[in-house]
């Protein structure tokens, strides 16, 4: 990425702690950069974030990327100062112990590793098995449950204490780029087509509590009422061993932004949206979708009396763990395919099926 103040912005992005239901830190980030390409911006009392470009077009789009995370939550501090949690959003359990964790306490950042009982201890049928959330702890290094409730509080939240990282070449990891790196796409979008002259109203949206059943975009959109939906999001990179891709499909980091087809998608964007990529040279990829997405996608589909949808995904590698990986190119070619396909859209589009 040659633009060193984007990626500055997605690596201070994706380092904020914003499980959803605890979106506000990574909101304000996002609003401070995407108000400088923006008419105007607000936020709603979902915590969805709204800027606005060309508000007087008579076709209005809405881009959405969501910028909640997955994580934890303290629900419980024993007499020890042992911290016990529950997961918020979809975890794979067989990563949790050993982790090193930041909880977002109320003075600051803890930091804390989740135990469990050492392998040496384990009965036989416990080692073939994962272990459960309730047999997990935080220990924040604490000598009583006095001294630990002093610090934490029940409900606080907690992420992985991993951030942002360089591979090789334009390959980075970290967590939480599922999705931050969809709500990075849709304030870069609005940079490009901030020099631009587009014909539809532009809403781009940084929608929360995705994690937990896509809820910042029903209400968003909502909202937003848009003619036009793009959903940003990650979705499943399968160039690594054991993806089987006669199910899953030959989606690869590197080969450039994923474009949607199934019935969450309107047909015309989708023909659209490949047309567009054709005619600026623009690499992508398909990925065939046979029921409703999983993504903000499918909630603004069923808004009101149905939204023309569309899904633009970015190819990344090991979803929902700490070291998710993607493409800084690709991330910049999604976000160019966002903006060239705006510009397409005018007033004479039939958006009927």
């Amino acid at each position: 990425m040659k633009d060193k103040e984007a990626l500055i912005f997605l690596k201070e992005l994706i380092e904020t702690i914003s499980p959803s239901g605890y979106e506000a830190d990574a909101a304000k980030k996002w609003i401070d950069r995407t108000k400088k390409f923006s008419d105007k911006i607000e936020r709603d009392v979902h915590g969805n974030s709204i800027a606005v470009l060309n508000e007087k077009g008579h076709i209005k789009i809405m881009i959405a990327g969501h910028i909640d995370e997955i994580g934890y939550m303290v629900k419980y501090i024993d007499k020890e100062g042992y911290i016990y949690f529950s997961t918020v959003g979809g975890i794979d359990a067989h990563l949790i112990p050993g982790q090193r964790v930041i909880i977002k306490a109320r003075k600051g950042k803890v930091l804390g590793v989740i135990g469990k009982k050492p392998v040496h201890l384990l009965e036989e049928r416990e080692r073939t098995k994962v272990a459960k959330i309730e047999q997990l702890w935080i220990d924040i290094g604490v000598k009583s449950g006095k001294e630990a409730k002093s610090i934490i509080d029940i409900g606080d939240i907690a992420v992985p204490a991993v951030g942002f990282e360089n591979l090789m070449d334009d390959r980075v990891i970290g967590r939480a780029f599922d999705d931050k790196v969809g709500a990075f796409i849709v304030s870069e979008t609005l940079k490009l087509l901030s020099k631009e002259k587009p014909k539809a109203s532009v809403y781009g949206v940084a929608t929360v509590q995705e994690e937990i059943g896509l809820r910042g975009a029903k209400t968003s959109a909502y909202g937003v009422a848009p003619d036009i939906g793009i959903a940003i999001d990650a979705t499943f990179a399968t160039d690594f061993p054991g993806m089987d891709k006669k199910k899953v499909g030959d989606i690869k980091i590197g080969a450039g932004p994923v474009i949607a087809r199934g019935p969450n998608i309107n047909p015309k964007i989708f023909d659209l949206m490949v047309r567009t990529a054709k005619e600026n040279k623009i690499p992508y990829q398909i990925e065939g979708i046979s029921r409703g997405t999983g993504t903000d996608a499918n909630a603004i589909q069923l808004t009101k009396s149905g939204v023309a949808t569309g899904l633009l995904s970015v190819p990344l590698r090991y979803m929902h763990t700490p070291v998710e990986l993607v493409s800084l190119l690709d991330v910049m070619n999604t976000a160019k395919l966002l903006k060239a396909f705006i510009l397409k859209v005018d007033n004479k589009i039939s958006l009927l099926p």
